[in-house]
C-alpha cells in the first residue's frame, strides 16, 4: 500500500471513530431568530430529543438580526467539527440570497443534515368576502383586476412569495400591501381592510376557529393535521402543482465529517417519529418531515431555484 493510500485509510478510520464517539461534549444549535419564533420552537423540540438520545446537551443559542443573516453567518463559519449546528429555514437560506447580497453561500457553506419541520400556509379572507369557496374566490378576483388587495408579512417574505406564486398560477392581479410582520398583516384582513392573505396555519388557525377568518384552502398538496377540515388549494382551487410550505431544518458548517451528518440525520428521524413530538408539532401548526443529508442538499438547490424564479417573475425587489 502506497503512502497516499495509507493516509486515506487512516483518515477514514479516524473519521469513523470520531463519528462513533460523537458527541462527547455539548452541541450548540444556533437559531438566527428570537425565542418563540417557529424555527426556534421546532429546533428546541428536536434538540431536547437529541439531548436524550445522544446523551449530551444540545443547547439552543438565539442569534437574531438582519432577517436571520447574523446567526446563519456565525453558524456556517464555525469550526466544522459537529459541535455547532444551525437551525436553518427558508427565509435566510432559500429566499434572501435571491433578493440581496448575503455574507455566505448557502449552497456551499452549509452542510445539510435533515429537514425537521414544514409550516403549511392557509389562504384566508374575511367571513363576509363574497366567495363561498376557492374557485369562486379566484373567479371574482380574476374578473376584477387590481380591485382586491393582499397582505404579507413583508416584501420578499415567505408569505409574499407564496401569494405571488398562487396569484400567478390562478391568473390573479391584485395589489400587494406589505406589513412588518404576520400579526398586522392578518389584523387588517380580520378588520376587512385587506381582501386576502396566505399565512401560516399556526398564525391563522385560532382566528379561523373563532370565526374571525374564513379559510379557503391550505398551501400544501396534502391536508395538514393542524387544520384537517381544510382541503389543499391544489384541489379546491383547481391549481395542480401548487404545493408550498415554509421549511425548517438542521445544518452544519461545510466540512463537517459526513459520518457525523449521517448520524445526526438518523437521530433526527427517530426523534420526529415520536408520537409526543408529533402532538407538539400539530399544536404549533407544523408537520414533522425528515430526510438524509444528500436529499436535503438536493432539496435546498430546488428551493433556491424555485424562489429565485418566483422573485424574477414577480419582479420583487427590496431596498438595500
Amino acid at each position: 500500500m502506497g503512502r497516499a493510500a495509507a493516509l486515506l485509510v487512516g483518515l477514514a478510520i479516524a473519521t469513523s471513530a470520531f463519528a462513533q464517539g460523537y458527541p462527547n461534549r455539548p452541541v450548540k444549535v444556533i437559531v438566527p431568530w428570537p425565542p418563540g419564533q417557529a424555527t426556534d420552537l421546532a429546533a428546541r423540540i428536536v434538540a431536547d430529543k437529541l439531548s436524550h438520545s445522544l446523551a449530551q446537551p444540545f443547547l439552543i443559542e438565539n442569534k437574531p438580526g438582519a432577517g436571520g443573516q447574523i446567526g446563519t453567518e456565525q453558524a456556517v463559519k464555525a469550526t466544522p467539527d459537529g459541535y455547532t449546528l444551525l437551525a436553518a429555514s427558508s427565509g435566510p437560506i432559500s429566499i434572501m440570497p435571491n433578493l440581496q447580497k448575503v455574507p455566505y453561500d448557502t449552497l456551499k457553506d452549509l452542510a445539510p443534515v435533515s429537514l425537521i419541520a414544514a409550516t403549511p400556509f392557509a389562504l384566508v379572507v374575511h367571513p363576509s368576502f363574497p366567495a363561498a369557496n376557492a374557485r369562486e374566490f379566484i373567479a371574482l378576483v380574476r374578473a376584477n383586476p387590481d380591485k382586491y388587495t393582499f397582505s404579507s408579512s413583508g416584501t420578499g417574505a415567505t408569505a409574499h412569495l407564496f401569494i405571488e406564486l398562487f396569484n400567478s398560477m390562478a391568473q390573479l392581479k391584485a395589489r400587494h400591501v406589505p406589513y412588518k410582520g404576520s400579526a398586522p398583516a392578518l389584523t387588517d384582513v380580520i378588520n376587512g381592510q385587506i381582501s386576502y392573505t396566505l399565512e401560516t396555519v399556526a398564525a391563522t388557525v385560532g382566528h379561523i376557529k373563532s370565526g374571525r377568518l374564513k379559510a379557503l384552502g391550505v398551501s400544501t398538496a396534502r391536508r395538514t393535521a393542524a387544520m384537517p377540515d381544510v382541503a389543499p388549494l391544489a384541489d379546491v382551487a383547481d391549481l395542480p402543482g401548487y404545493d408550498t410550505a415554509g421549511w425548517i431544518g438542521y445544518g452544519a458548517p461545510a466540512g463537517t465529517p459526513r459520518e457525523v451528518l449521517v448520524r445526526l440525520a438518523a437521530e433526527v428521524q427517530k426523534a420526529l417519529q415520536a408520537p409526543d413530538l408529533r402532538e407538539r408539532y400539530v399544536a404549533l401548526g407544523m408537520e414533522p418531515v425528515w430526510n438524509t443529508p444528500d436529499d436535503m442538499g438536493a432539496f435546498l438547490k430546488r428551493e433556491h431555484e424555485r424562489y429565485g424564479q418566483i422573485i424574477r417573475n414577480a419582479n420583487i425587489k427590496i431596498e438595500q
